[in-house]
């Protein structure tokens, strides 16, 4: 027996903790197929440090929330234009990943719709050699859950300028994305339908034959999921925190101060230590100004409360607290 879920919510944490939910507390005597969307975010995988997958000061300024994931894998942007498929099932053959099993149905069903779509490498679908979809999975006491997204029509520019980072800037010893060149399920479509009516023929196409049912979240799996989501895919420690440790390198060259160059050692999210060097002048050696930033996060609300009442010009001559926020934020 399948059981399909058709996800409401497009948040993004809320999403995360209802994959969780229904693959540790959902009856396990059936699987589930799961559709959904979420607004703009960046996904990473499990093992990824964070800060080196994402462009802070572009997702700062465009409201992208961050989410980790349960599994592994790179991360992936999702917005409206994207949707989301998780498979929730017996792992076939014990505890192997088996990414074609789930990626093929997919593949099959665009094809029906006479789009050219196929497996290809790891954990890709593409079209033409391009990726539309990317894919990961979780496997824990015999069930797997497998989960990719589908860019139906997502903005390509978002998502170049979301991820794009400048490796310069961060040593991390978390797993790296790969990526890939990449395109939109939309133009392939041999007849143009919205996302709703494409969300309906994909089930349709995937699923024909098979005995499914649907089913609608109660109040208490909801609020079970919110619970989920507040202690762990809607924290920091988890989103941010769980990240391997990294070094941040920042560099900046300000006219009429010089080049300031900042390096944080990041540890669980929060700054362990950092050292400034540059070609600059200061009245107050720099040294001195270091250990306000340990134990901090480095994101730029938290390091501006801690500059709030210090004059940064003593520091680094002919620097203004602004453009030192910039320096340390990468921005």
């Amino acid at each position: 027996m399948m059981t399909f879920i058709d996800v409401k919510t497009t948040a993004p944490d809320f999403n995360l903790a209802l994959e969780q939910y229904v693959f540790d507390r959902m009856p396990r005597d059936r699987g589930y197929f799961m559709l959904w969307q979420n607004d703009n975010a960046i996904i990473v995988g499990r093992h990824q440090n964070t800060m080196a997958e994402i462009n802070e000061a572009f997702v700062r300024e465009h409201g992208i929330r961050v989410v980790r994931r349960l599994s592994g894998g790179g991360a992936v942007y999702h917005d409206l234009g994207n949707l989301n498929f998780t498979y929730i099932v017996d792992a076939a053959g014990g505890m192997q990943l088996d990414m074609k099993l789930f990626c093929q149905p997919v593949a099959d069903a665009l094809k029906a719709l006479g789009v050219q779509a196929e497996v290809n490498g790891r954990n890709d679908i593409t079209i033409d050699g391009q990726k539309f979809s990317g894919n990961a999975q979780y496997v824990r006491e015999g069930r797997v859950m497998h989960h990719g997204t589908i860019m139906f029509d997502s903005n390509l520019s978002i998502v170049g300028q979301a991820l794009r980072v400048d490796k310069e800037k961060m040593a991390s010893k978390g797993v790296q994305s790969v990526r890939s060149r990449v395109t939109t399920v939309r133009p392939h479509l041999q007849k143009d339908v919205a996302l709703e009516e494409f969300k309906a023929l994909l089930v349709e196409k995937m699923f024909a034959g098979v005995d499914m049912e649907k089913y609608e979240l109660t109040e208490g799996d909801l609020a079970a999921v919110e619970k989920l989501r507040q202690e762990r895919y809607g924290t920091w420690e988890w989103n941010y925190g769980a990240s391997p440790a990294g070094t941040l390198n920042r560099r900046k060259r300000v006219e009429g101060c010089g080049t300031v160059e900042a390096c944080l050692l990041v540890e669980r999210g929060v700054i362990a230590s950092v050292s400034f060097k540059g070609d600059f002048f200061s009245a107050v050696e720099p040294e001195e100004l270091e250990e306000t930033f340990v134990g901090l996060r480095p994101a730029r609300e938290e390091l501006e409360r801690a500059l709030e009442g210090v004059d940064v010009s003593q520091y680094f001559s002919g620097l203004d607290r602004g453009t030192f926020l910039d320096i340390l934020c990468g921005d």
